[in-house]
């Protein structure tokens, strides 16, 4: 039997009836839109519930059971599917993507109402110190990118970390030394503004040029400017081979002698040993006080470039030098020799490389092929095979590595400090419907997939767990309190999608298919998903963080 007290407050909201002492206060009496007949999954990892959601402007006015009398302008009946918070998307690049195509229709037909990128490079620092903005990228600071952003429209609502690459190249350009002193007091400057104008941390990505470069202690000073916002240090590690323990280990100690809180990107292992290890320290950590958590994509494959099978020497100078070194035979033959060396150890091997994506017209048709396909098609050696594309292409190739393991990748979505990013920017179709751009297919289905195979199909994890690491978690790891829970006074942004149905539909081979179940998507109280259709709808917000001064350097 229902309390009185509970009683009183739903007929507060209900009759919209004059305030008592409930705690709760009443809904307008005409709210905006009423989601009833639902599974209610708050984000808080409780067990569902039927009930309704009530929202008025941007915000929720009433979370809870079904009762009669509750009414708004529109009334969604969802007939039992989940209704949940949005999802935030803890590893997007959708930084500039995003202002190519606004809608983000990869990134709401999944769920997902929020991102946050800046992975390695961010929307800002755009340009070397003293010299003027790109004309196509006009803001000279991250609040002038976030009013940008705003002016312009978007889908989904956005935050970034302030990237190790862009102070890197604002200041030093693409110098391959340790930075002076004063190199580091001005990337420190620089990273100071983008937390004034509400980044969320610094990030970092330690196989890219130019951060590679970067030591631990430069790594640890920097991170300290952004301690005093409360901001944390967010990490694609250093390794991801057999030496992923000590790429743990550095990320621990720099969250530790920074004093702040750290992410690791998109955690992963080439054998359940290393994660189990892995998982160990980290959670060694953890119990030590070091606040140390991590973020996953659901797929034994990455993607970045081709060039990232290539060792750090020979990428140094940027594409044009790198071209010039691959067309050294002295050149090649190291090269040889080195991924020679990682395919014994199951590393960057031919086999488990596949070409994804090419710039180049008259390089599709390698495409979806590993290196040994390719080799054959071209009677090469793969490796020459790859680095003559890369010269072809100019450096622009991209990749999917076969590295990591299965069962790895279930322990590591156990943990209840593992949140979800998908790593991959927003994409829209063109205006005859058509993705353009090859992706991973984790741009596509990463949510999705979460829900259907490995709560659904295989119950890995539970729906009320998989929510609250797709919602709640990731907003408690970056501040954001006011999104990831469904409950009175949040923002309005909300999936619902069809629990018995909700799955992935992008593969490899062809990766441009939007997911299935995902029906509704509210972002600031507006549906972007509507019965299953994109809107035009364009009402996502900049996520400043709690540390935004309003005008302070624009």
């Amino acid at each position: 039997m229902r309390s009185p007290t509970l009683l009183c407050g739903i007929a507060l909201f209900v009759a919209a009836c004059q305030p008592v002492t409930t705690g709760i206060t009443p809904a307008p009496a005409i709210a905006d839109i009423l989601i009833t007949n639902g599974r209610i999954v708050d984000g808080t990892g409780n067990p569902w519930y039927r009930g309704s959601v009530l929202i008025s402007g941007d915000r929720i006015a009433y979370v809870g059971p079904s009762v009669p009398g509750l009414t708004a302008k529109r009334v969604i009946d969802v007939h039992d599917q989940v209704i949940s918070p949005g999802f935030i998307d803890m590893l997007g690049h959708s930084e500039n993507t995003i202002l190519r195509g606004p809608h983000a229709v990869s990134k709401i037909t999944q769920g997902i109402t929020s991102e946050i990128t800046g992975e390695v490079s961010s929307a800002w620092p755009n340009t070397s110190l003293g010299q003027p903005p790109n004309p196509r990228r006009p803001w000279h600071s991250l609040g002038g990118y976030f009013d940008y952003l705003e002016n312009k429209g978007t889908a989904i609502n956005l935050g970034t970390y302030v990237g190790t690459s862009s102070v890197r190249l604002a200041v030093m350009g693409q110098a391959t030394r340790h930075p002076t002193s004063a190199e580091m007091k001005q990337m420190g400057a620089l990273i100071d503004s983008a937390m004034r104008d509400g980044a969320v941390g610094l990030g970092t990505g330690l196989i890219y040029l130019p951060s590679t470069f970067f030591t631990t202690e430069e790594l640890i000073e920097l991170t300290k400017y952004v301690t005093p916002y409360k901001g944390g240090y967010a990490a694609h590690i250093r390794h991801e081979d057999n030496r992923l323990v000590d790429a743990v280990y550095e990320t621990i100690r720099i969250a530790k002698e920074s004093g702040t809180w750290a992410e690791i990107r998109h955690i992963k292992a080439r054998t359940p040993e290393l994660m189990r290890e892995a998982l160990r320290v980290i959670d060694s950590a953890r119990a030590a006080g070091i606040d140390v958590t991590a973020d996953q994509y659901p797929y034994t494959a990455s993607a970045t470039g081709l060039t990232a099978m290539l060792n750090t020497w020979v990428q140094e100078g940027g594409d044009d030098s790198l071209v010039v070194r691959l067309r050294d035979p002295a050149v090649r033959a190291r090269l040889k020799s080195e991924l020679g060396a990682d395919s014994a150890a199951g590393i960057r091997t031919a086999a488990k490389t596949m070409i994804s994506d090419v710039g180049a017209d008259s390089l599709r048709k390698y495409e979806g092929l590993n290196l040994v396909e390719v080799g054959k098609m071209r009677n090469q050696d793969p490796y020459d095979a790859a680095f003559d594309i890369l010269i072809a292409d100019h450096g622009n190739t991209g990749a999917m590595y076969f590295s990591f393991d299965e069962t790895a990748l279930r322990m590591a979505m156990k943990e209840p400090w593992v949140s979800v990013g998908q790593d991959a920017g927003a994409m829209s179709p063109d205006s005859d419907g058509v993705f353009r751009e090859r992706n991973h297919p984790r741009a596509f289905g990463t949510f999705p997939r979460i829900l259907g195979r490995y709560v659904r199909q295989d119950s890995i994890i539970s729906l009320e767990f998989a929510i609250r690491k797709m919602t709640s978690l990731a907003a408690q790891r970056v501040g954001l309190q006011d999104r990831g829970l469904l409950k009175v006074g949040m923002h309005a942004d909300i999936a619902v999608f069809d629990p018995n149905t909700v799955i992935d539909n992008s593969t490899y081979q062809n990766p441009m298919q939007l997911a299935s179940g995902v029906s509704y998507v509210l972002v600031n109280g507006v549906p972007v998903v509507d019965g299953g259709k994109v809107t035009a709808a364009l009402p996502g917000k900049a996520l400043r963080s709690a540390a935004y001064s309003r005008g302070r350097t624009r």
